[in-house]
């Protein structure tokens, strides 16, 4: 699934963030979880009567199970469902007592069940939500402008007990049978193909699907709905794009990545994708989770799916094709095997986030995909040196954790770890790993601990000692590195500390580090760092030196002032990524108290003076300068950093120009936007009156501007909006069906800075144009584009009781931190601290303490920038 005041300690006393170690290879007894482990399902018959019009349900199922201690307590899930009856083996009726917060049932027999199998047999009933969980509504306005309402699914984490009741945790896994009865028009798709269909009257039919292989329950999908889909295939393999009718050709590239990637999977995890079809779903707007790896039924908020030529940009063709990788990567890795509990959801994550970098580096060359990964890596590691970060793999108590548990340090740096362990390993042998990790598990469950004795297998080589080092322990290792001089041979010493940003009690830790090192004209070094210092011996001192090359390493590294400079002076020497990753080692290290603003932007002077043109680098330097903007609000000396920003950048764009050329790279194409947009935020004045000029074309004839540059020209124009601008674009807002659209308008509303404005743009997104699923983060849109976060936060808790409605459970936890988190404010924290929703549940907590550290980790920053930036400037600029 692509998913501050009071004392830190404080906040996070009792806060679960304990590390797993030790951990061994998968067992289902020993495996954590909430429910008792007396009983296992092995196959379900599940027959549903829906009602999407009054928004009701009844089921009845049949469940096999193979009870393994004789108890005379079956517990299961369920969750806003009432069992009527529980009958096991047709005659034994049990006692139904229901714990609705602890989301469970307990079927009481008057005597015990013994050991073996049995059938279970349950009636119940419950609601279709309207929130984006469990089996809900989905109403939208179809191409032709007529409403429509679609049935739709999303069970993970643990949601799919609001369907059914059943053993709703990873390491249950069954076969599923669905039937279920829909609105005779409506097509439905589920993880297997329909095996029957049957006309119940003349409104509604019985709909078929075919058992599915053993599974996990959050892996059962079911959608309905006015339909149309595009139809294709690979390596044997049926499959299909689906969409709301009229919108299935949008759907269209989506398939034709699909047929390329099948075959790449099917070679790379040596075993074949074992269902017969493979479908993916265009969910229309109210769609949380962005996209969801259903085995055979893959769903997607529609903007991740559809590409829509008139509309869409380079960057969407992009995004569409490694979201599609993916989730296809969870069909192996997710769903053929499947963690145990969700302490290893890096496992699903981490993993599917490298291969879908991996495999659209591999089929999209000229994307030059891995260098750009260097956002990621920041925005990773920014999180991971805060005191409240946490492990790849922690100790996970409860669906509230886990839910909290898809996060950055899951997706990012379970991906970036696995590049390192990869890099390390070589392609080959680490495949060959993967693949007898496949077959071993296929159909069951893992460990990670799994994984590393596949990988040790292949490669003869101590995965665990490396790979539990980052895996089982939180945070970020940092190499130092010392120079000495004699005899024209420069000595180099590698040693290890812990890397942190506000985090003065952090625990000293060790890791088993794979470095890799060299330079230009130097021939590259792999080792293992580890307790002890490491020396490197190279000739010619004065060479530039380098450690993590291609930046596959996960750690951050800091150079004594010799081979710094001589790593500065002939930076433009080394690869785009090389010079992405000095700069973003240096940045953090000022972040970390640990070197001062200057040599990050000596560097960016040295870069942009030499006329870097590369994205990765360029959208490095852009990112930090922003960043730096942003902690310039209110300091006087923000107008003349402005002015430095868009000397460096002015550069850039007189190159790129407004207007795409014929036989442009598409690296050039994407980058035009994000070179314009920071100009704009930097104030210059001829992006800015320019970004007018389009601005005023494109309302009267929105074909004038390309799509890609749609973003840039209305955030910039909104900016200073007056009312009747925003007007205009609030009604697109509205009108705008297609998810892209209507996000990429709302983002440029969110930009207006006039407090009156802010006002109605919160209040527009949780009054209907925007969908459920979409509410939570346009908010947060709002507090940081309009730069007062501190309205922001005022408004949504005027108006908490009318928003809550709209999210799903799992989105409830962060909600308030997540707004409260662009803030400054001490009022708006203490405010946060104080609120009931801070200490409702575990993930609350979590949240709550994450705001905190964050808050108080940026306004560190703030202040050394706003002492540091003055004195840069008047002896630079």
């Amino acid at each position: 699934m692509m998913r501050r005041l009071l004392a830190l300690s404080t906040l996070l006393a009792g806060l679960p963030f304990t590390v797993a170690h030790a951990e061994g290879t998968f067992s289902f007894q020993q495996t954590p979880g909430e429910l008792p482990k007396t009983v296992a399902p092995e196959t379900y018959v599940i027959d549903l009567e829906t009602d999407p019009e009054h928004l009701t349900l009844k089921g009845q199922e049949t469940i096999d199970v193979n009870v393994l201690t004789d108890a005379q307590d079956i517990v299961l899930n369920q969750a806003g469902l009432k069992l009527s009856t529980a009958i096991l083996d047709g005659t034994h009726h049990a006692t139904i007592t229901q714990n609705d917060t602890a989301e469970t049932a307990t079927l009481h027999f008057e005597q015990a069940v013994s050991k073996g199998p049995h059938t279970l047999a349950i009636s119940y009933t419950g609601p279709i939500l309207k929130t984006p969980n469990g089996l809900y509504i989905n109403d939208y306005t179809s191409a032709k402008g007529e409403k429509r309402r679609m049935l739709v699914t999303q069970f993970e984490v643990a949601d799919a007990r609001r369907m059914f009741p059943g053993w709703d945790e990873p390491a249950f896994k069954a076969s599923f049978q669905l039937n279920v009865t829909l609105p005779f028009d409506d097509a439905a798709v589920s993880n297997m193909p329909i095996i029957g269909t049957t006309q119940q009257d003349t409104k509604t039919k019985r709909v078929s699907f075919a058992p599915t292989p053993r599974m996990s329950s959050y892996l059962l999908a079911l959608v309905a709905g006015d339909m149309g889909a595009v139809h294709g295939g690979a390596d044997g393999t049926d499959m299909s794009v689906y969409a709301p009718a009229g919108l299935e050709e949008q759907g269209r590239y989506a398939l034709e990545s699909a047929e390329k990637i099948l075959p790449y999977y099917n070679t790379y995890f040596g075993v074949k994708y074992p269902l017969p079809k493979m479908d993916m779903l265009a969910i229309p707007g109210n769609y949380q989770a962005g996209a969801m790896e259903n085995w055979g039924a893959l769903t997607y908020i529609d903007n991740v799916l559809l590409f829509d030529p008139k509309n869409s940009t380079p960057r969407t063709r992009e995004l569409i094709h490694e979201v599609v990788a993916h989730e296809m990567a969870h069909q192996w890795s997710g769903d053929l095997v499947t963690m145990g509990w969700w302490n290893n959801i890096w496992l699903n994550e981490g993993f599917a986030s490298w291969m879908e970098i991996k495999v659209t580096d591999k089929l999209n060359p000229q994307w030059d995909i891995w260098p750009r990964q260097h956002d990621t890596r920041e925005e990773t590691m920014a999180i991971d040196a805060l005191a409240t970060t946490h492990p790849i793999q922690q100790t996970i108590h409860n669906v509230s954790e886990a839910n909290s548990a898809f996060d950055s340090i899951s997706y990012g740096k379970g991906e970036l770890v696995i590049r390192m362990l990869e890099g390390w390993l070589g392609e080959d042998k680490f495949r060959d790993g993967m693949r007898a990790y496949m077959k071993a598990h296929a159909y069951g469950n893992a460990t990670s601990q799994d994984l590393w004795n596949a990988l040790s297998s292949t490669s003869g080589e101590d995965v665990a000692k490396v790979a539990r080092s980052f895996t089982e322990q939180p945070g970020i290792p940092l190499v130092n590195v010392t120079s000495f001089c004699q005899n024209d041979q420069a000595t180099y010493t590698l040693t290890q500390s812990r890397f942190t940003i506000h985090d003065p009690q952090a625990q000293p830790l060790t890791w088993s580090i794979p470095v890799v090192a060299g330079g230009p004209g130097l021939p590259s070094k792999t080792i293992v760092l580890g307790t002890e210092p490491v020396t490197i011996t190279t000739p010619h001192c004065g060479a530039p030196f380098k450690l993590n090359l291609g930046e596959s390493g996960y750690y951050r590294v800091a150079y004594d002032k010799n081979a710094f400079a001589a790593l500065s002076a002939s930076i433009s020497k080394f690869s785009a990524v090389d010079r992405a990753n000095l700069l973003g080692d240096q940045y953090a290290l000022f972040r970390a108290g640990q070197a001062g603003l200057a040599p990050y932007l000596d560097l960016v002077d040295r870069l942009t003076t030499a006329h870097e043109s590369d994205i990765a680098v360029l959208e490095e330097i852009i990112d930090r300068l922003e960043t730096i903007d942003l902690y310039e609000i209110g300091n006087p000396v923000r107008d003349d950093f402005q002015a430095y920003a868009r000397s460096r950048l002015a550069p850039v764009l007189a190159r790129l120009g407004w207007d795409e050329k014929p036989h442009e790279n598409v690296l050039d194409t994407m980058l035009r936007p994000s070179v314009i947009s920071a100009l704009g935020a930097f104030n210059d004045p001829k992006v800015t009156a320019e970004a007018k000029r389009r601005f005023a074309l494109w309302k009267n004839n929105p074909a004038s501007l390309r799509p890609d540059l749609v973003a840039a020209v209305t955030t910039i124009a909104m900016k200073n909006a007056d009312e009747q601008t925003w007007a205009f674009m609030a009604d697109k807002v509205r009108t705008t069906q297609a998810t892209e659209l209507k996000l990429r308008y709302f983002a440029a509303l969110a930009s207006a800075t006039n407090p009156d404005l802010i006002r109605k743009t919160v209040e527009l997104a949780y009054t209907g144009a925007i969908p459920n699923g979409r509410i939570a983060r346009s908010l947060a849109v709002v507090a940081v584009s309009s730069e007062n976060p501190d309205l922001v936060w005022q408004l949504v808790k005027e108006h908490e009781a009318n928003i809550r409605p709209h999210l799903a459970p799992w989105s409830q936890d962060d909600f308030l931190a997540t707004i409260a988190a662009h803030s400054n404010s001490p009022q708006v924290l203490a405010a946060l601290q104080s609120d009931p929703w801070a200490t409702k549940t575990t993930g609350s907590k979590i949240a709550t303490a994450k705001a905190v550290n964050t808050i108080n980790a940026r306004q560190d920053a703030i202040r050394a920038t706003q002492t540091q930036i003055h004195d840069w400037l008047s002896t630079h600029h």
